[in-house]
């Protein structure tokens, strides 16, 4: 009996996910540890590898299928001495396909019905593969929804007639403005121009949510809503820091694997790791049970990607030195752009940093991430008047907020732990012991 290949679960909180691409077709042999498909996560694109050796007897959900539930089947494998007659054998947990289901009541009419008239039915379009929906790319879905083009009226050349990029680019080349099928209801049909004019309100293109995108607003809304946040702030003096950085970094090799670049972002994920250690009250979290203490500083650190915003973790950050925290985050930093991490990487962690002072950013406040107790906002280093031993000078200084769970951390606390963060980033030679 074919083996099914079913939606994985790639983290504990998954229940669905998104096939980005096939790396195999039907009838490609696999062996264990191929690769057979990427799965978009609500926060990265993974490989799925075959855990059984075979023939790709069926592909059961096209490229660019959103919002398959775990451990549905997503493709048939044929094991050894299996041929394509055995994929006509249904499946146990797949359901019957519902073509089947709904052509069951014509095979089988009722003896004391009356004959209806038969109602003609439109030849299905070319892109449709079953029933009434459209394969296409999510990028193709994506251009038609920006150009007013209705996938309807567009032919596929994609695998399974699936609709692609180049199909949108010839349909616009083309002049294919509207479907040529039945007209649409007035509303839908209407061009924008048309729509603006009648609304008064502005013209605007519509970017559907990824599945990243709902889980942040989910996640941040709660954490606003059910956190009561308050915020601390302080003003760091980075001079000593910027000087000890930049005699760190002429003493890196240049090449290798122990070459390194230090950057303000690494002093500052160490001093928040070994102000954590000398003030575990703020390394904690809330349940409904009890209030979590840490033991390990692992930092989550805010990085933006395309589709939002992931969190990779240096784990046991106060326990590393610069130059390890260096590399380590120049890694997951580069992965996790491209989708790469492991659930692993970006879960778990205990306390998060925000630097968003390489956009000029002076000052702001972030949202803690939950479960987290608190997050450290980082703005940008600037020169300031400031005043040294009783005399007006000018120094780098960086603001830094701290947002904070009150249920979890108080005043106090809080307050402790920005005393140690400053006095760590103004004196960074102390990082070094």
């Amino acid at each position: 009996m074919p083996i099914e290949i079913l939606m994985p679960a790639l983290s504990p909180t998954m229940t669905e996910g998104n096939l980005a691409k096939w790396h195999v077709k039907e009838g490609d042999t696999v062996n264990a540890g191929d690769i057979l498909a990427e799965i978009e996560t609500d926060k990265a694109t993974m490989e799925i590898e075959a855990v059984e050796e075979g023939v790709v007897g069926r592909i059961l959900v096209a490229d660019g299928t959103e919002g398959i539930a775990v451990n549905a089947p997503i493709a048939l494998l044929l094991e050894e001495g299996e041929d394509a007659a055995d994929l006509e054998v249904p499946s146990a947990s797949a359901p019957p396909p519902p073509a089947a289901a709904e052509s069951a009541p014509e095979a089988q009419p009722t003896p004391q019905a009356p004959a209806v008239p038969a109602t003609p039915v439109p030849p299905p379009s070319p892109s449709a593969e079953k029933g009434d929906r459209v394969f296409a790319s999510p990028l193709a879905r994506r251009m038609a929804k920006q150009a007013g083009l209705t996938l309807d009226a567009i032919t596929g050349s994609g695998p399974h007639g699936r609709i692609v990029k180049q199909d949108i680019e010839a349909a616009l080349a083309g002049g294919i403005t509207a479907p040529s099928a039945a007209p649409l209801p007035p509303s839908a049909a209407a061009p924008a121009a048309a729509m603006v004019e009648a609304s008064g309100m502005p013209a605007y293109v519509e970017v559907p949510n990824s599945a990243m995108r709902k889980v942040i607003a989910r996640r941040l809304s709660e954490s606003k809503r059910d956190a009561p946040h308050f915020y601390l702030t302080v003003e760091c003096d980075i001079d000593a820091l910027l000087s000890t950085r930049k005699k760190l970094n002429e003493r890196s090799p240049g090449e290798g694997p122990d070459a390194y670049k230090i950057s303000v972002n690494d002093f500052i994920i160490r001093a928040a790791a070994l102000a954590l250690r000398k003030v575990p009250a703020a390394n904690a979290s809330w349940t409904d049970e009890a209030i979590r203490l840490y033991q390990a500083a692992d930092v989550s650190v805010a990085v933006a990607i395309p589709d939002g915003l992931i969190t990779p973790i240096i784990r046991n950050a106060d326990g590393k030195g610069l130059a390890v925290i260096s590399r380590e985050m120049k890694d997951l930093a580069g992965r996790a752009r491209t989708g790469k991490l492991m659930p692993e990487e970006y879960q778990g962690g205990t306390f998060s940093v925000s630097n968003l002072g390489m956009f000029g950013i002076k000052d702001f406040s972030a949202v803690i991430n939950p479960p987290q107790g608190a997050i450290l906002a980082v703005g940008a280093g600037e020169a300031r008047p400031v005043v040294k031993d009783g005399a007006l000078a000018v120094a780098t200084m960086m603001n830094c907020t701290l947002s904070i769970d009150h249920r979890v951390v108080d005043g106090s606390a809080g307050a402790e732990f920005m005393a140690a963060f400053k006095a760590l980033i103004e004196d960074p030679l102390t990082m070094l012991l």
